[in-house]
């Protein structure tokens, strides 16, 4: 994986993402444009669970869910 989380993404986020190796896989894998839509998407959340969402939908799905 060539994109390291640092302060750019939101926390919850981070922390959801840790917790899905197939979201982490597939987050790794996106070009920074597809993962800067999700970041945002995921600044967008208003609830733990709606980050969750994101991070579930993203692990289920790929890249491809957002766009």
């Amino acid at each position: 994986m060539d994109y390291m989380i640092d302060d750019t993404v939101p926390l919850g986020f981070g922390m959801a993402l840790a917790q899905n190796r197939d979201a982490v896989i597939v987050f790794g894998r996106m070009s920074k444009e597809q993962r800067d839509t999700v970041i945002k998407k995921a600044r967008e959340a208003n609830s733990k669970d709606e980050m969750r969402e994101i991070v579930r939908v993203l692990a289920e799905n790929g890249a491809n869910s957002f766009f």
